[in-house]
């Protein structure tokens, strides 16, 4: 696989990782759906979705695009909530980020 639509997965898990930040102080601040949180929530995980659907120009299959979508999301979010919120990391999930990490490069 090349490093393009690697690089384009990387970056929409990363916005996919921002809307869930919004998303969460949107709860934190009343969870009302006619709020501007919301609305930029939902966009953001619109030009996450956006770069999702770019990556398919690139000869991946698409399967393999969603799930290593996911997979960049989710460790961003583990690592960001880690140093920013210190929610502690267990040993099972460490080992879940590098399982993650090992199933992105045979995926890819």
């Amino acid at each position: 696989m090349h490093i393009i639509p690697i690089l384009i997965l990387f970056v929409s898990g990363a916005i996919l990782t921002a809307g869930d930040l919004i998303f969460r102080t949107w709860v934190e601040k009343g969870s009302n759906m006619h709020s501007i949180i919301y609305v930029v929530g939902i966009f953001t995980y619109l030009v996450g979705t956006m770069l999702l659907v770019e990556s398919y120009k690139h000869d991946i299959n698409i399967v393999s695009a969603g799930i290593i979508q996911i997979l960049f999301n989710t460790i961003i979010l583990v690592v960001f909530t880690y140093f920013y919120f210190h929610e502690p990391l267990t040993v099972v999930q460490i080992i879940g980020l590098v399982l993650g990490l090992i199933s992105i490069y045979l995926i890819g």
